[in-house]
């Protein structure tokens, strides 16, 4: 996977100056030795330079963690740790940062050995407080060397979300199709999240397209996509413009993307792109976002956003999809009732017309698009990818900005059951529990539009925290939640 980032995260100790410094150096030393022994040494790196017990130890190791290439920061409290000098050590660390501290091992070491870092956190959290400093902090931050290498390693998909949203710049062909308004990007919010816009028409990329008529790299491109299709390959015909278009989105990235480090795409895909392009790009979205370059269909900008926050955290392709129509009764009764723990209403299927990726398919042929062709020529339509989703554990989620401005986001942990649609396009049967729910008093009550980012596997506990880290409010940040939880909008009588 390209176009994501890779973590190096600097663990740094800190130690108030009345306990002993032996304490802080131990302590991170067994968390490294614990980290290593677990999950190998990739993605940290050990700052040996000082034990942070001062302003001025705090610019020494700011310096070496920076030397050294780190991109998030740890700040590990082997004792009770100097407020002052920890925190500002997280304030001008130019990346995401974490606060964890150190349990005491033993009864018999309560007298010099005892660290008081259960204290000292307390003081941390509140000397962040009073900076305006954000730090990630798990949910017990206090362990043994073993319990803090998990968190540490918790902490890795979370900081590449953030680091990759400071460093994204995301490129728009195109106004929404009409009666699109729920796709609406106010874009402000992209900005105070650091992420950078590019907007462009599509008559921009129609010329550029038209550029790469006679490209002598489309003949190996076509065989690339004749090697992932496979027997799949019902509409050879189409794969020539497809690998031109491809061409055209990839030279637009390089030519594009500027000081940024990391692109996503907002693209356009109707109505008019057919007839003119001759073909739909969902086969060629499917295959940038299998390489780490999300692209949302229908310009869906906060939904392009969402996908590449959910490619650096599960460091997998995504999809976008339309949380798209109910189960039908028979097929429930089916193929899903006594075999799934689910009711009806907690199941529905996710579809897009072709944009999701090979890997994510239990098989997949190129098709033309069903829909556009109830009004237009079939071979213009064509270029779509269709199959079932893969079975198995999804984390069905948003990120949006409502119209006045306001960050809000949902996630719903799931599964995609291995029941066959019997339908068509990027397809699959969703279960998320209690759906029925979720859907009138999360995406309902709170204006979600109808394309969801889904991720393969279960990423709510990341994403959860991916979110709190970038100012999305915890009452605008919702999930499914259980019967015993009812929603504020909940009517306890229905």
């Amino acid at each position: 996977m390209i176009n994501l980032p890779q973590v190096k995260v600097g663990i740094v100790a800190v130690s108030r100056d009345c306990f002993p410094e032996s304490l802080s150096v131990d302590r991170r030393k067994a968390l490294v030795k614990a980290y290593t022994e677990k999950f190998g040494a990739d993605g940290i790196y050990e700052c040996p330079v000082c034990i942070v017990e001062s302003e001025i130890h705090m610019v020494q190791a700011l310096e070496d963690i920076k030397g050294e290439g780190c991109n998030a920061l740890c700040v590990y409290l082997g004792n009770f740790g100097p407020e002052i000098s920890e925190t500002l050590l997280a304030k001008h660390f130019d990346g995401p940062a974490m606060f964890i501290a150190a349990a005491e091992e033993t009864q018999n070491n309560l007298v010099g050995g005892r660290g008081d870092a259960y204290c000292g956190m307390l003081n941390a959290s509140y000397n962040l407080k009073l900076r305006g400093v954000k730090a990630y902090i798990p949910e017990y931050p206090v362990g043994t060397a073993q319990e803090c290498a998990d968190m540490l390693h918790e902490f890795l998909p979370i900081a590449g979300a953030i680091i990759g949203l400071s460093d994204l710049k995301i490129i728009s062909f195109g106004p929404r199709p009409l009666n699109f308004l729920a796709c609406n990007a106010p874009i402000q919010q992209l900005y105070n999240l650091g992420v950078e816009i590019e907007e462009n028409s599509e008559l921009d990329l129609f010329e550029a397209f038209n550029k790469h008529a006679d490209d002598e790299r489309i003949p190996a491109k076509v065989k690339e996509m004749e090697a992932e299709l496979g027997e799949g390959n019902l509409k050879p015909e189409v794969l020539p413009k497809l690998a031109q278009y491809e061409l055209t989105l990839l030279d637009w990235i390089d030519a594009h993307k500027g000081y940024r480090k990391y692109v996503a795409i907002a693209g356009k895909c109707w109505p008019a792109f057919q007839t003119q392009f001759g073909f739909v790009p969902c086969y060629v979205n499917s295959r940038l976002t299998g390489m780490g370059i999300p692209v949302s269909c229908e310009v869906d900008i906060y939904g392009c956003l969402s996908e590449f926050i959910g490619a650096c955290v599960s460091q997998d392709a995504v999809t976008l999809l339309d949380i798209n129509n109910t189960v039908p009764a028979d097929m429930y009764k089916e193929s899903i009732e006594g075999k799934f723990p689910y009711t009806h209403n907690d199941t529905f299927m996710g579809f897009h017309c072709g944009n999701t990726n090979t890997r994510k398919l239990s098989s997949c042929s190129m098709k033309y698009q069903m829909i556009m062709a109830r009004t237009l020529p079939e071979e213009v339509t064509q270029g779509t990818l269709e199959g079932d989703i893969v079975p198995g554990d999804i984390t069905f989620y948003r990120l949006q900005s409502t119209a006045d401005c306001k960050l809000r986001a949902y996630i719903a942990q799931g599964e995609v059951l291995p029941v066959a649609t019997k339908s068509f396009g990027s397809i699959g049967v969703f279960a998320i529990p209690e759906m029925q729910r979720f859907y009138r008093h999360v995406l309902i009550e709170k204006n979600y539009p109808h394309h969801g980012a889904v991720a393969f596997g279960h990423f709510g506990k990341a994403l959860y925290e991916v979110f709190k880290y970038i100012g999305v409010p915890v009452e605008d940040l919702n999930y499914n939640q259980p019967k015993s939880l009812p929603y504020p909008t909940e009517n306890p009588f229905a």
